[in-house]
């Protein structure tokens, strides 16, 4: 497997590309912003996504992907429980000046334990809400990606609509579930592995109490 990162928005969001070392299709989980940027990565290491994954529908993780589908193709993918969050961020992007064609709806809606497969890539769908309703983190190969469910030594707010504390605390247990050496891939901000998170993370062990946004 094969992962390139590039940090983009105002929120320096990390964007993940994902292919396997052998094949130029590729799956793009959270792209954010920056099309251009993505795109220029995209076709340096002659790569075409098949799938736009969004961990979850805050603005600063799916404003590049109607850009990125019209020049490339591929699908959309979201939890079916992140459509009210996703119809939220659209009407607050169109305030921003954005336009409706800017947010396509999802052509691939996904649930606990579904996969979003890709040549011999496979990467289980684990439904996390708590940063926001219809959150989720994809698992495979080893390696988890989190979006803003998990953090190193944090993890998302709960305090925007959508968020519950109590259900983050259920997902990040769901998490802390995985085998210590998977590497954790997060929406902002450092990798880690779930091993130091258990001894690291106030969430998953001790430490004091902080959130990121």
């Amino acid at each position: 497997m094969r992962i390139e990162e590039i940090v983009v928005g105002q929120l320096d969001v990390n964007c993940f590309v994902v292919s396997e070392e052998t094949s130029s299709a590729a799956v793009v989980i959270d792209p954010g912003d920056e099309g251009e940027r993505i795109a220029g990565l995209l076709d340096g290491k002659g790569l075409t996504p098949h799938y736009f994954v969004f961990t979850h529908a805050h603005y600063d993780h799916v404003c590049a992907a109607a850009e990125l589908k019209a020049r490339y193709g591929g699908r959309i993918v979201m939890h079916e429980d992140e459509k009210e969050t996703y119809r939220m961020t659209k009407e607050l992007c169109i305030s921003w000046g954005f336009g409706e064609e800017d947010f396509p709806p999802a052509d691939m809606i996904v649930r606990d334990g579904d996969e979003v497969a890709l040549g011999g890539l496979a990467f289980r769908v684990i439904h996390t809400p708590g940063h926001t309703s219809g959150g989720i983190c994809l698992y495979g190969g080893g390696v988890l990606f989190t979006g803003d469910t998990l953090f190193k030594g944090s993890a998302g707010r709960t305090d925007l609509h959508g968020g519950d504390r109590n259900m983050l605390l259920t997902s990040l247990r769901k998490l802390a579930s995985l085998p210590p050496d998977t590497t954790v891939l997060c929406g902002h901000g450092d990798k880690t592995t779930i091993a130091e998170e258990l001894k690291h993370n106030p969430f998953l062990g001790g430490g004091r109490f902080r959130m990121m946004p």
